[in-house]
């Protein structure tokens, strides 16, 4: 085992194999405040990947119902389990720092029969056919089955709540899949840090299918060889030709109807394996400088690149387990947002292709206000997001403009 810095955990941790960084890496945050479970990001991933023979239960993006759903079925439950099998009661967080164990540490410690380079399991054919099972089930009164709370919900935390998840591939940076697979097919490209698999070596053992903690990495039992989501690289490399040679999102992200997807390309250092610092990349200002972007189970130690800004009205000690100690600062910070968050946030879904970089314009002070206690106030300023080329691709304001029909259709109210 060799010994990498994962700063998401805040320490060193081992994994299979050496430190080795792309010069630039896919990531992503979703807005989970604003997914309306409406399933468009599958559906689009879907007609566009996994439409063929072999491919019926495989859904490289989805979108499950929390906290009872997932695809697979109880992924998240089942892994979390074995962690805590493997290092009783320690898997804990101190200081912003995780002290417990990884699926990297705890793999091949874990007592089988045979040895284990990645804690995981592999799930059943069942637990893949389901991937909307327990869709908008919420959670009640505790011990009292079917029923809800009779005084209603209300922030900070609701009592009988849900919310949607949307996920795909993490693109990690100590990936799981890649550290498991004994015919090394599996590899991060250079130059945008996308996992693919080369199924030319790929022999179908699905030792990456058992130790993608986030279930990921799925086999096809036409082909008996594993696939993923690509991250839809050719759009990444600008070959779509509505960008005219210009890095785009995803098919998930430009389809996405709740506008709560942003997809970008951040700078790494090759010395620390870090982020490097790109102060108006609104991918780094969110996860970095504002820090409501949190990654989804850091406590896996994938270093994934997938963020999310935890749904307000769920209760924190289970967004903590979820997406690790900022919850509190993420949620807060959301809720009554600064000026420059405020503006970033208008970013979301208001371009195909990828912003490299944004720049803010102050306006006029609109509105003013008390949000839980705390004084918020807003301006209408102009945010513009440039392109790799740094062309504008996109320019819009904090205050939506009201468009007014005139009054002559037969149809007007």
């Amino acid at each position: 085992m060799n010994k990498v810095f994962n700063w998401q955990i805040n320490r060193e941790m081992e994994y299979p194999h050496a430190e080795h960084h792309p010069d630039r890496q896919f990531a992503f945050v979703f807005n989970l405040n604003r997914c309306i479970g409406c399933q468009t990001c599958t559906m689009a991933c879907k007609s566009t990947w996994t439409f063929s023979k072999g491919q019926e239960f495989m859904w490289w993006n989805n979108v499950e119902t929390k906290p009872y759903g997932g695809y697979p079925q109880s992924w998240d439950v089942k892994i979390l389990k074995l962690l805590e099998e493997a290092n009783p009661g320690g898997q804990k967080w101190k200081d912003g720092t995780f002290k417990g164990k990884t699926i990297f540490e705890a793999g091949p410690k874990n007592i089988g029969d045979e040895p284990q380079r990645v804690l995981g399991y592999l799930p059943t054919d069942e637990e893949w056919r389901f991937p909307n099972i327990y869709e908008d089930n919420a959670v009640g009164p505790k011990g009292k089955e079917s029923s809800y709370v009779p005084e209603g919900a209300k922030l900070p935390e609701h009592k009988t709540w849900f919310f949607y998840l949307a996920r795909i591939c993490n693109h990690c940076t100590y990936p799981g899949c890649l550290a498991a697979c004994p015919r090394n097919a599996i590899y991060k490209r250079p130059e945008d840090g996308v996992v693919l698999v080369d199924q030319e070596r790929c022999r179908g053992y699905r030792k990456c299918v058992e130790a993608c903690p986030y279930k990921k990495a799925m086999y096809r039992p036409s082909t008996r060889i594993t696939e993923k989501c690509i991250a839809c690289y050719p759009r990444l490399e600008g070959k779509d030709p509505e960008t005219k040679g210009q890095p785009m999102e995803t098919r998930c992200m430009a389809a996405c109807i709740g506008q709560i997807r942003l997809q970008g390309l951040v700078k790494i250092d090759k010395k620390t394996g870090e982020w490097a610092e790109d102060r108006y990349n609104p991918i780094y200002y969110l996860v970095k400088i504002a820090k409501v972007g949190l990654p989804l189970y850091p406590q896996f130690g994938t270093e994934p690149n997938g963020f999310y800004i935890p749904p307000r009205w769920v209760p924190r000690d289970f967004l903590k387990q979820m997406f690790g100690p900022g919850v509190d600062h993420a949620i807060d910070s959301y809720m009554v947002p600064d000026r420059e968050l405020l503006a970033v946030q208008q970013l979301f879904r208001k371009t195909n292709q990828i912003i490299f970089r944004y720049e803010l314009k102050e306006g006029p002070k609109v509105f003013e206000t008390q949000i839980h206690g705390k004084p918020f106030t807003m301006y209408n300023d102009t945010i513009i997001g440039y392109n790799q080329a740094g062309k504008e691709v996109v320019r819009t304001q904090v205050e939506e403009p009201f468009h007014v029909r005139p009054n002559i259709h037969q149809n007007s109210i």
